[in-house]
């Protein structure tokens, strides 16, 4: 249950993040591309939430496909979620002037919660420390 918080939490700061600087990034320029930022969001949760890249490249054990993989599919994720939000439900909750479904900050934080949930949850099955690992077979000695 903690690793599922700690995912949403991760995730959740990283979509804010890079749904901000996408948000400031189209008041400066004008460029604003939802599908990028929202693709972006899954992209960079699945790099570094769960075993992040960095660990994975060290750990000799591992591949870092495994997180490359995980991004890939969160560029997907990330621009699927924004379709099903922007364009089939379309919800509509005013907060100052923005709406909390269409502006980059909250919705990025959304989308990156959920792939971080799923990620954490994903990459903690099997991780159990308080498993019991077997005991070596004892061999008797010979008479």
């Amino acid at each position: 249950m903690l690793k599922l918080l700690v995912g949403i939490l991760k995730g959740a700061v990283i979509g804010g993040a890079v749904g901000y600087g996408a948000f400031a990034l189209a008041q400066a320029t004008g460029f604003g591309n939802p599908w990028l930022t929202y693709g972006l969001v899954g992209l960079f949760v699945g790099l570094v939430v769960g075993r992040p890249i960095w660990t994975l490249i060290r750990d000799k054990e591992q591949t870092s496909w495994i997180a490359i993989l995980k991004a890939a599919f969160g560029f997907g994720v990330g621009c699927g979620l924004y379709a099903l939000v922007a364009k089939a439900w379309n919800p509509t909750w005013m907060i100052a002037d923005y709406n909390v479904f269409a502006w980059s900050p909250t919705l990025g934080g959304a989308i990156g919660a959920i792939y971080g949930g799923f990620v954490e949850l994903d990459d903690g099955i099997g991780d159990d420390k308080n498993a019991k690992k077997p005991a070596p077979k004892q061999i008797a000695p010979k008479k």
